[in-house]
């Protein structure tokens, strides 16, 4: 009778146990892997165009017969450079090409002091480039830098210094606003007791294409 009792209590087990593994889990589903959100960084290559106003500070004021009506206007061109972030600070190098419809042209007639006529014409270059390197200090989306460099046009060659502000708007397209101060030593005219280094201004908005921004 025990035996029977102990059988039957086994099988009762059993029994138990195949139907509560037939029943659904009481736990809790997992919970959905979601990656994270990139990590927004101004690290890679850039390209982009750029348009703006200069005006200049020529040296060559002392002739009277020059156009001096054209020391301002449209500057404009393309740039291509690279950024690297380290932290909250970037450094990059940049290289741009401009057109640039402001500069002194005319034409002189005038007599030196030996008594000699001197007749001639002013000409300046309708174009200009730097090499520049940039720094600043990245707030987000947002970039604050520095720039100075190299600058050249023609025969002439000089230096360049300025700052800007830049914000990405999306993962791949920023835009930017820029000013700079040129000073470029040009060869001197001979038989002229003036010099043709030129000095002068750009303010321009910018809009760059960034590759690999993530």
């Amino acid at each position: 009778m025990k035996k029977i009792l102990l059988s039957s209590v086994a099988l009762l087990g059993l029994a138990t146990g195949a139907m509560a593994a037939d029943l659904p889990s009481r736990r809790a589903a997992p919970a959905p892997i979601i990656a994270a959100a990139p990590i927004f960084t101004w690290t890679g290559f850039y390209v982009g165009v750029n348009a703006g106003y200069g005006w200049s500070e020529d040296d060559n004021d002392a002739i009277d017969l020059a156009d001096d009506d054209n020391d301002g206007g449209f500057i404009g061109g393309a740039q291509v450079g690279y950024n690297h972030q380290i932290g909250s600070f970037v450094v990059g190098l940049e290289g741009d090409i401009q057109y640039a419809d402001f500069g002194r042209e005319g034409v002189f007639n005038f007599t030196d002091e030996n008594g000699n006529i001197l007749e001639g014409e002013l000409e300046s270059s309708d174009w200009f480039g730097t090499v520049r390197a940039r720094a600043g200090v990245a707030f987000g989306q947002a970039l604050i830098y520095a720039t100075g460099g190299f600058a050249f046009a023609d025969d002439a060659t000089g230096w360049t210094v300025g700052g800007g502000l830049e914000y990405a708007f999306t993962n791949n397209l920023s835009a930017k606003i820029e000013g700079l101060y040129v000073s470029l030593d040009a060869d001197n005219d001979d038989g002229f007791d003036f010099d043709n280094d030129v000095d002068f201004g750009v303010v321009r908005a910018g809009l760059n294409f960034r590759f690999g921004t993530y």
